[in-house]
């Protein structure tokens, strides 16, 4: 009867543990910015016309969230820098590596990791492609 008890007990206090474990992790996680926030935290980057390799070109703008108020102003004082890493990354990638969802979202992955370099009050944490044509 006493190792019933004990069995019982110890499966309510492993029950506890568990449910207190997850429901603890649904409380940490962090609440989704409001929108504005996010715009807050956004810089837009107006269209880039240029050239990309084997004589086609590209016309691209964009909108890039930061993780923060405060990175976002650093980033729009930074706005010519990401429009030279723009350029500059496009000029090295050929129509065929941009097409499709896959080849916008690894520019953009680029773009976010080259911008993240230059950083210094918080992060890109995405990239909004809001415009683009290749030709």
């Amino acid at each position: 009867m006493a190792s019933f008890i004990v069995t019982i007990s110890l499966g309510g206090v492993i029950f506890l543990l568990v449910t207190n474990h997850f429901s603890g992790d649904a409380l940490a996680e962090e609440k989704l910015p409001s929108i504005e926030e996010v715009v807050e935290a956004s810089v837009d980057i107006p269209e880039i016309v240029t050239s990309i390799s084997n004589n086609n070109f590209a016309r691209v703008s964009m909108t890039i969230q930061t993780d923060s108020a405060k990175a976002g102003k650093e980033l729009s004082l930074r706005e010519f820098q990401v429009k030279d890493i723009i350029i500059e990354e496009l000029s090295e990638i050929s129509r065929a590596e941009l097409q499709g969802r896959e080849g916008k979202e690894a520019f953009e992955e680029i773009v976010k990791s080259r911008v993240n370099e230059l950083m210094q009050e918080g992060e890109v944490i995405k990239i909004y492609t809001t415009s683009f044509v290749v030709q």
